[in-house]
């Protein structure tokens, strides 16, 4: 039997419902803790701390003398040339990342996966749909295959404390990344995935690696648009051109 929620827990969700309802939009003055404890008959102790953890999680901003706010949501970045972990990103703003895995599976590759891997036809594949939170909000959807002769032990990692993109640097150096970015529309699955409305736009950027001169993993990463930002910054020549190394 499931324990019930704290009341300060509760509180927290009933103050996120309506910021991301809308009901509360950016800027909007949230009820005071003194008006918290009368709305809801808490203590003020309760409403101070989920206050506090909402200011801590980036929802909320607190005015001392003035009052509590609800926050701005500023796009985070996401390298668009470097492989880096989502998880690193979201622990160098200091913010708590969180996955929810909605497919893991083995299967063989379809004659559009051959190409992509620039295999056979009978090729095994891991395929995983992971879902990446950062503070509680869902801001990336990885949907990946993996090439199991490159990563045999793939399936049997734990994705909670290692992400794949972590794991797969750990095991097979990387040779050559190729990456396209679109605007798209994502599907009703996608939506309820992201926890978005309809009308939200997403990020596409879809990568394919290579491995010791073989393709190692296919991914498609989704991003709410006004959750997520794609960047790169790298040094140029003096014509614009992108600076090469050869040794």
């Amino acid at each position: 039997m499931n324990e019930p929620q704290p009341l300060y827990a509760r509180l927290k969700d009933h103050i996120l419902a309506h910021i991301r309802s809308g009901a509360w939009a950016p800027g909007a003055r949230v009820p005071s803790e003194n008006e918290l404890v009368e709305s809801f008959g808490i203590s003020r102790m309760t409403a101070n701390r989920a206050l506090r953890e909402l200011t801590a999680d980036g929802f909320l901003a607190r005015v001392p003398g003035v009052g509590t706010f609800v926050r701005k949501a500023e796009p985070a970045r996401s390298s668009l040339v470097e492989l880096k972990s989502i998880a690193e990103e979201i622990a160098a703003r200091g913010h708590r990342h969180d996955t929810r895995i909605a497919t893991r599976e083995a299967l063989t590759a379809t004659p559009a996966l051959s190409e992509d891997f620039e295999s056979r036809q009978n090729l095994r594949l891991a395929h995983v749909v992971i879902v990446h939170s950062e503070n509680g909000v869902p801001v990336q959807l990885e949907d990946r295959y993996v090439n199991l002769e490159v990563a045999p032990d793939f399936l049997k990692q734990d994705f909670a404390a290692t992400t794949p993109t972590a794991y797969l640097l750990s095991i097979a150096p990387v040779d050559e990344l190729e990456h396209t970015v679109e605007a798209v529309i994502p599907t009703s699955a996608q939506r309820g995935l992201l926890d978005i409305p309809a009308a939200e736009p997403c990020l596409s950027l879809h990568r394919r690696s290579w491995s010791r001169g073989r393709v190692a993993t296919v991914a498609t990463f989704t991003y709410p648009a006004s959750r997520y930002a794609l960047y790169s910054r790298y040094r140029t020549t003096p014509a614009g051109t992108l600076e090469r190394n050869f040794s």
